[in-house]
């Protein structure tokens, strides 16, 4: 009788301590309204949203503000830089970071430090890899394009 007591207290503590588990908000993506200006492409918008958020110290933050400044109408390729270097500083395996930095060396005529990001995502990633594979083709373009590039092929 004491063992079933005790069962089901035990059993009833556990119960109650994953219903409360289960019942805590979702922590909120503070990245998310800045997602959702790039996926629209609204680049002046996906800027200002990052600096509202102003997640300094995160690599993904500082992705999206290089891969946003990279993206608007008049490049910003310096800053994206910057932006995108932060981010590998902070994470030098984060596989989107190193493939747009890629790209942005593309942009910039830097086919050597684009193909040193890809051997990074080389290693950073399980192939299949999305990101190793966008990188890798578009190396193969600007190879094909007689190693020239337009910003608007990344």
């Amino acid at each position: 009788m004491m063992n079933r007591a005790l069962i089901t207290g035990l059993l009833a503590l556990s119960l109650n301590a994953a219903f409360a588990a289960d019942t805590s908000p979702a922590p909120k993506d503070a990245l998310a309204g800045a997602r959702a200006q790039i996926a629209a492409k609204n680049w002046a918008a996906a800027i200002d949203e990052l600096k509202r958020v102003n997640e300094v110290t995160s690599a993904d933050w500082n992705n999206l503000m290089g891969y946003s400044l990279r993206k608007q109408s008049t490049p910003d390729l310096a800053g994206s830089e910057k932006f995108y270097n932060e981010a590998l500083r902070i994470d030098p395996q984060h596989r989107g970071t190193l493939e747009y930095s890629g790209e942005l060396y593309l942009m910039k005529g830097d086919l050597a430090t684009a193909e040193k990001r890809l051997a990074a995502l080389d290693k950073a990633c399980t192939l299949p890899c999305a990101e190793y594979t966008a990188l890798k083709q578009s190396i193969a373009r600007y190879k094909a394009n007689g190693n020239k590039s337009a910003s608007s092929d990344y």
